[in-house]
């Protein structure tokens, strides 16, 4: 198994986020030990691209859907489906938080906007391309929980972030046969993009 740094983990790059509305009979993979948070009866999902850079402590990419479920009034999701392009990120993942993570070939492409893809050798999983608009040019904190099903029990991590954000347009395919299929055909509600990031994942 490759080394992983020890937690916290300090990261930084920048990250295409989207919302959704889902009807929790959809989700295939929230773990039990959760209870998503629903608003007029759907689900909430966030979807992320992150692009992990220096000078954090790991540089790889990553291609997330996170379930956002109940832990009293603190911000907290559930990681249902996440890959990586790091055996590093992947097996400190597994290890340390209990985050389902899989290996992927992440293809990330910066221009005028930013486009992604994520495919593994059996299938396509997405791609997604961001128009971000102009944000303000000050870095906003965030802090939420990260809760992952470890030995039957939930294992709530702390995550503390800053980052500037920037409103975003975004157009994603997902395949419908992949693991992502309960998002395709839909639109996300709002999309974002968070610049220049710095997180602090874990105790």
């Amino acid at each position: 198994m490759p080394e992983y740094p020890p937690e916290p983990w300090n990261l930084a790059g920048n990250a295409y986020l989207s919302v959704w509305t889902v009807p929790p009979a959809a989700l295939p993979r929230v773990p039990a030990v959760v209870d998503p948070v629903t608003v007029a009866g759907k689900a909430v999902v966030f979807t992320a691209w992150i692009d992990y850079q220096p000078p954090g402590e790991l540089s790889y990419h990553e291609l997330l859907s996170t379930v956002a479920v109940r832990n009293g009034l603190r911000a907290t999701g559930s990681i249902t489906e996440i890959w990586v392009d790091s055996e590093v990120s992947l097996a400190g993942g597994r290890a340390l938080w209990g985050i389902p993570k899989d290996l992927a070939t992440l293809e990330f492409a910066y221009g005028r906007g930013f486009t992604a893809s994520a495919s593994t050798g059996d299938d396509w999983i997405a791609t997604a391309a961001f128009s971000p608009r102009p944000g303000p040019p000050v870095r906003l904190p965030a802090n939420f929980g990260i809760a992952q099903e470890v030995d039957g029990r939930p294992l709530v991590s702390d995550v503390r972030s800053k980052g500037r954000p920037h409103a975003a347009s975004a157009s994603w395919n997902i395949n419908p046969h992949g693991p992502l299929g309960y998002l395709a055909g839909r639109r996300p509600l709002v999309s974002a993009h968070l610049g220049d990031f710095r997180i602090r994942f874990g105790a």
